[in-house]
């Protein structure tokens, strides 16, 4: 049981490749895969091994019947039949016996062909996502989902089962890769005839992240950030190129680290998009990604006379989102994520100083506020949120059981989980429970950014007593229960069973005022109903737990 305490908690990478030895091991079930209500990608690679950091000719085709018709490994008609490249792809889920893969669709000569795949607007380069350690397997497909809700481009994914070299590997996520195009980052063509004027002046996309991958390219700024090349790529960025981009970015921190960088002619608004960094933020703070500001985080600059902002976006890799990690503050439903990452994180993979110096501006908080406020009336209406992640849930109930039939992971841990459901169904629930408790939380503290501007990590104090509803109820082993306590005091925090037993004391002692949180532990105890009560002087409530065994 933690008490009101979040550490982090490193993981030594040895520990991270045993987690992954273990869940590799566990395959234990062979799967009875003929046909399914998803798409159906069916991969050949003609008894090559796929490797990383090379592709590899293979051939591909993709049965998909139209929506709600059934697809058969026997079918014979194809929304793609042809020729491709593949290779593993990412980081940390390429440590995953559940592996990902990027490919590009090709023509009999092997040169590059843009196609339409599963609707999806054409293009040549694809990602096939491994949900893994997010057992939800939607984690991402929501994120980006959100984002698009906001009007800011996000990759658009199709929830699919892979068949690879006859033998059945999955659900997974067709995902579009981070492109420059009309149709998916709408900027301008940047090539070897853009080297002066207006035309120099856009578009690219950089990036922080990881110095890892098949090219990486950059630069490190004079303020100590580590920005990559995108696009163009860097074996393709001319120097003229890399040299205005790397002198824009060094105007724009110069300002952010001048006494004048909120000044509305001369300060950072000339350079940086507001409005887009307002729902940037919203998709991190809602889904409280722990790579959220700081690992995949995309930008990019627009020609002057389309804008040329600096604009942040899109969105990527949300799988340690959620509440789906144990570090960081991720199981948390509270505190400002960006906050935290920002006090908790050191180095590279920390956001760059200039956010932590718009999130504290007070115009920017206040359009924040506003434009939060907003979508909960809408976009980001609970029942809204909660409905979507209903409907993949349907769509996925089929396919989900064949997934964790060759991949037997529910009801163990794989990093860094911090919740772990002994069904599926218990993982979808988890998540609904934590969308709507982390909007609530960011209900009730919205209005506090608008006030005195708060340090990193700001613990407001209660204006009330109040127990709130554990999340996940119904749970399994482990779950968390919040309350608010307004005055200082002796608090009783007690479990009973069903005939009003005492099986658990929480608290009986002095506590001061403030908002705890519990993680409680109930593995010892057997499945059934609980109930919960919070005495603190007057006040008293109870709400039920339901235990999932």
């Amino acid at each position: 049981m933690i008490i009101n305490v979040y550490k982090v908690i490193f993981i030594p990478l040895i520990l991270y490749i045993i987690t992954a030895g273990i869940a590799g091991h566990a395959q234990a079930q062979s799967v009875d895969f003929t046909s399914s209500n998803l798409p159906i990608f069916m991969i050949d690679t003609h008894g090559e091994k796929i490797v990383d950091p090379y592709r590899i000719p293979a051939d591909m085709k993709i049965i998909f019947n139209d929506e709600g018709k059934r697809n058969y490994l026997t079918d014979t008609i194809f929304d793609y039949n042809g020729h491709i490249g593949i290779e593993l792809r990412g980081s940390s889920s390429m440590q995953w016996p559940k592996k990902p893969y990027h490919f590009e669709t090709h023509n009999s000569s092997g040169e590059d062909l843009n196609v339409s795949l599963l609707g999806m607007p054409e293009e040549n380069d694809w990602d096939l996502h491994n949900p893994f350690s997010d057992k939800t397997l939607i984690r991402n497909v929501l994120a980006y989902k959100i984002s698009n809700d906001l009007g800011r481009y996000a990759s658009r994914t199709r929830l699919c089962e892979l068949w690879l070299n006859e033998e059945y590997r999955g659900v997974y996520v067709l995902t579009e890769q981070i492109k420059r195009d009309k149709n998916r980052v709408d900027i301008a063509r940047l090539d070897s005839s853009n080297v002066d004027g207006m035309d120099l002046t856009g578009g690219y996309i950089i990036k922080i992240d990881k110095n890892e991958g098949e090219e990486v390219g950059g630069w490190r700024s004079k303020l100590r950030t580590y920005y990559q090349y995108h696009y163009p790529k860097p074996s393709v960025i001319l120097d003229v190129q890399k040299d205005y981009i790397i002198n824009f970015m060094d105007t724009f921190e110069k300002v952010m680290n001048s006494p004048g960088y909120a000044d509305p002619d001369t300060g950072y608004t000339k350079y940086f998009d507001v409005d887009a960094f307002v729902d940037f933020c919203i998709v991190n703070e809602i889904s409280k990604n722990v790579d959220g500001y700081r690992l995949s985080t995309f930008m990019y600059k627009d020609r002057d006379s389309n804008g040329g902002l600096l604009t942040l976006g899109p969105v990527w890799d949300f799988n340690l989102s959620f509440g789906n990690a144990n570090y960081y503050d991720g199981e948390s439903i509270e505190n400002w994520n960006v906050e935290t990452l920002i006090r908790e994180t050191k180095g590279d993979y920390s956001p760059p100083f200039w956010m932590e110096i718009i999130w504290k501006d007070a115009e920017f908080r206040s359009k924040f506020a506003e434009r939060w406020k907003k979508l909960r009336t809408s976009k980001l209406h609970t029942d809204t949120l909660l409905a979507y992640i209903d409907a993949l849930a349907d769509t996925l109930n089929e396919a989900q059981k064949r997934n964790f039939t060759l991949w037997p992971i529910l009801g163990q841990y794989v990093w860094p989980n911090f919740f772990i459901g002994g069904t599926w169904e218990e993982e979808i629930e988890y998540l609904k429970e934590w969308i709507r408790g982390r909007a609530q939380w960011i209900d009730r503290h919205i209005d506090n950014l608008t006030g005195s501007e708060p340090g990193p990590g700001i613990r407001d104090g209660p204006s009330m007593f109040n127990l709130e509803q554990n999340y996940p109820n119904p749970f399994n082993a482990m779950t968390t229960i919040q309350f608010s306590l307004r005055n200082s005091g002796h608090v009783k925090l007690k479990i009973y069973n069903l005939l009003g037993e005492e099986v658990l004391t929480l608290f009986d002692d002095h506590r001061a005022a403030g908002n705890y949180a519990i993680h409680l532990n109930a593995e010892k105890l057997p499945g059934g109903i609980y109930f919960c009560k919070l005495q603190a002087h007057r006040f008293s409530d109870i709400i039920k737990l339901m235990l999932q065994k």
